[in-house]
């Protein structure tokens, strides 16, 4: 796997972990650790939280 195509977001995991340590799948990549770093950086689409604002998968 190339550089250039590691989600920067995840390190090429496809996993995001917040600050209680829970994880949760990389919404930049959709979970497969590829992200191209040429055209868009990100794509906004919003997250399912619930009422402490963790991220829902």
């Amino acid at each position: 796997m190339s550089r250039d195509e590691v989600c920067l977001a995840c390190n090429g995991e496809g996993l995001l972990m917040d600050d209680e340590e829970w994880q949760y799948t990389c919404k930049i990549c959709g979970g497969d650790g590829l992200k191209p770093q040429h055209g868009r950086v990100y794509d906004r689409q919003l997250a399912d939280v619930d009422e402490t604002n963790r991220i829902l998968d």
